[in-house]
């Protein structure tokens, strides 16, 4: 009976992204299954090593990735439960089964979903059940690396030594540089310096239009042949709607959904500007997903889904 475990990194921070992590071990659990345990009681060093392990050699992982700009639309709760959606999405686009989930703490995110009668909850699971240690170490390796690699982009700020933390350090930045876009403006003491106030109505109907149309080109996707690996996979820089692969390929596609061509329909959008950001997700994507540089050749795509009648007009690889 396999378990899908599921646990967070990044509740409580003042910048950086939310991580989820979801992982399926192998029936027969190897030596290194041993040495898993709550992410924080283990070195740096052992977390890393460990990450490298599950990642490669697990049934199935997934990393769900909520943005600074997110929390700060939907909240704290909401975002809990959109970045562990996006962690299962991505272990169902690997084709990982399981029959149950555990996720650490006491709250169940996947509450109103299909999945809901299949999970439970548990406090210290991360520390107890291995399936929610192994989510528990490559959601925290990974959101570290995250907060290294800006650390170069803001070294003001002290990133990689506090990873977004409220420490004294931080605050004190903060107070004498202002903020930056990795800060998440709905948290104190940040929203009292900024006015920072939630919209009221973050659900728009725009965002339902984009998810039907992702979902059109999903299924044009598979009638073609495709494997969907994950959809949604973001982190604050770079968006990618879908990653999938067919032969010797992966596929990073854009899709645009228009209810009219008033703006020069979904291809105009498109520009230069938006190739580079298409590029740079796919590079970073590549370089975190090591095995893929090895199997396949990435791939540029643009999806265009007329939104009226919910179809596939254009479908384009860019090279």
């Amino acid at each position: 009976m396999a378990l899908l475990g599921i646990d967070e990194v990044g509740r409580g921070p003042l910048a950086g992204p939310l991580v989820v992590g979801a992982v399926v071990l192998p029936d027969k659990r190897p030596e290194w299954v041993n040495d898993l345990r709550d992410s924080k009681k283990l070195s740096a060093k052992k977390r890393e090593f460990l990450a490298g392990i599950i990642m490669t050699e697990v049934v199935a992982t997934g990393l769900g990735w909520v943005t600074p700009m997110e929390i700060d639309e939907m909240g704290i709760s909401a975002a809990l439960r959109l970045a562990t959606r996006r962690a299962v999405q991505e272990v169902q686009g690997k084709r990982g089964s399981f029959s149950q989930v555990v996720i650490d703490g006491k709250v169940n995110f996947l509450a109103g979903t299909r999945l809901e009668k299949y999970t439970s909850t548990a406090i210290k699971a991360d520390d107890l059940i291995k399936e929610v240690s192994a989510a528990s170490i490559i959601a925290k390796v990974a959101r570290d690396k995250y907060m290294i690699e800006i650390d170069a982009a803001f070294p003001q700020y002290g990133f990689k030594k506090h990873v977004g933390y409220g420490t004294k350090v931080h605050i004190a930045a903060i107070n004498e540089y202002g903020v930056c876009p990795e800060h998440r403006k709905s948290f104190e003491p940040i929203r009292s310096l900024v006015g920072f106030e939630r919209p009221q109505n973050v659900v728009k109907n725009t965002t339902k239009i984009g998810n039907d149309g992702e979902n059109v080109v999903c299924e044009y996707l598979a009638r073609l042949g495709h494997e969907i690996v994950v959809r949604n996979f973001r982190t604050y820089y770079y968006e990618i709607d879908i990653i999938s692969v067919r032969g010797g390929k992966i596929y990073f596609t854009e899709v645009k959904t228009r209810k009219n061509n008033d703006f020069g329909g979904g291809l105009y959008a498109v520009d230069k500007r938006k190739m580079r950001q298409m590029r740079f997700a796919a590079e970073c994507y590549m370089k975190y997903r090591k095995r893929w540089s090895a199997e396949y050749d990435p791939q540029l795509a643009v999806a265009v889904v007329d939104g009226t009648k919910m179809q596939v007009d254009d479908y384009i690889e860019i090279f």
